[in-house]
């Protein structure tokens, strides 16, 4: 399962990570978030140890929403030492997933 990431965590899971970062911004009332949410879970799975994939929740952590201007849902940021290197916005295929995290990594 990704990481529940807060305004209150994520400092230190996040800013403070020397891997690789996937945060999808989702909300529980959006179809297409849900639609990726099984694709997220079997990413933070299958790149566990190399990679932090995270969900920051838009409705329950409005400063990091704020922070990246998210305005669209699901709206996935790629960071890499705190700083973004890549975005999706809407539903993706799983090998668009692959695709950005293999690159970055």
């Amino acid at each position: 399962m990704a990481l529940e990431v807060t305004d209150a965590t994520f400092e230190s899971v996040v800013k403070q990570s020397d891997k690789l970062v996937v945060l999808d911004f989702w909300a529980q009332w959006c179809g297409p978030c849900r639609q990726i949410t099984p694709i997220i879970d079997e990413l933070s799975v299958e790149y566990d140890g190399r990679v932090v994939i995270g969900k920051v929740n838009v409705d329950e952590s409005n400063d990091i929403t704020s922070q990246y201007s998210i305005r669209n849902i699901p709206t996935i940021l790629f960071l890499k030492n705190g700083e973004v290197v890549d975005k999706l916005v809407g539903a993706q295929s799983k090998s668009k997933f692959v695709e950005i995290i293999e690159k970055n990594l």
